[in-house]
């Protein structure tokens, strides 16, 4: 696993210092780099010890991976695949450092991401975090943090098929896993 600082991760190879800012959703210029992240969270029993995996790519216009980047973590307390699975997306996005206009691709293979992002964030706001039915939406700390990590970036949220052979969404699903036992080990003393 190669590791990069945020500095050197974050450098565009943008050719065309006249190209106006991306919109969200907009095509990058010409020579301009892209970023795929791929997330996953894992909680043994659900709720339970948990981690996350995340798997960040520097793409070439062509789709080459120029750089690639593998981070995990764990919850101190009892959690949900749900929160570390949101937990690493917020941790992704800030991992990026700065804010540019450069192109970047999150894949989750928890839907409730991509469709929250996407279509239901701004509704839960102008309720006052409620859903539809008038309940509570559930972690909302995560979503305002998730907010917040993608405030001014080009983000585009994908949802991508979990366990399906998908090679950077099996790497994050093993990274989650691989911290979720650390913190299950560390909390019961084993090793």
């Amino acid at each position: 696993m190669q590791h990069f600082s945020n500095s050197n991760f974050l450098a565009t190879a943008s050719n065309d210092p006249v190209a106006p800012a991306n919109e969200s959703g907009a095509q990058p210029s010409e020579g301009q780099t892209r970023i795929a992240i791929f997330t996953d969270g894992s909680s043994i029993g659900n709720p339970g010890h948990g981690g996350y995996g995340i798997v960040i790519l520097r793409l070439s216009v062509t789709g080459e991976v120029l750089k690639q980047r593998e981070l995990s973590g764990s919850a101190a307390e009892i959690t949900t695949n749900i929160r570390m699975e949101m937990t690493a997306a917020c941790v992704a996005l800030e991992a990026l450092g700065i804010v540019t206009d450069e192109p970047i691709t999150v894949h989750c293979d928890a839907n409730l991401i991509p469709n929250a992002m996407n279509t239901w964030l701004s509704n839960w706001k102008a309720k006052s975090w409620r859903k539809s039915d008038g309940k509570p939406v559930e972690n909302t700390d995560l979503w305002q943090r998730l907010e917040r990590a993608a405030e001014g970036r080009n983000v585009t949220w994908e949802w991508v098929r979990g366990h399906n052979g998908t090679e950077h969404n099996e790497v994050a699903d093993k990274l989650a896993y691989r911290a979720a036992r650390r913190a299950e080990a560390k909390a019961t003393g084993a090793r």
